[in-house]
């Protein structure tokens, strides 16, 4: 297995969306959380810089996955900060 994740010819992060999945598992109401949030943010965090891969995969996981308002907004002011500083 690899780095990538191929969903309809386009690569994205595999990590990042076994990480996605996971938090939607189990406890809670399937949606991702501002808990869940971090975790994502703090996973997108660990390169030195937001790439193109890390970007697509992020908008499926936002566009496939449910968020709690509270967590989709927190997350994409954090993203929009700390990549406005990369």
């Amino acid at each position: 297995m690899g780095y990538y994740k191929e969903i309809n010819d386009k690569k994205y992060d595999k990590e990042l969306l076994e990480t996605a999945e996971k938090l939607v598992k189990g406890q809670g109401d399937g949606r991702i959380s501002l808990a869940d949030a971090e975790k994502l943010f703090a996973e997108v965090r660990d390169g030195a810089k937001y790439t193109d891969i890390e970007k697509d995969t992020m908008a499926y996981i936002r566009k496939n996955f449910k968020w709690t308002d509270e967590a989709d907004k927190w997350f994409r002011t954090a993203i929009r900060k700390w990549a406005a500083k990369k």
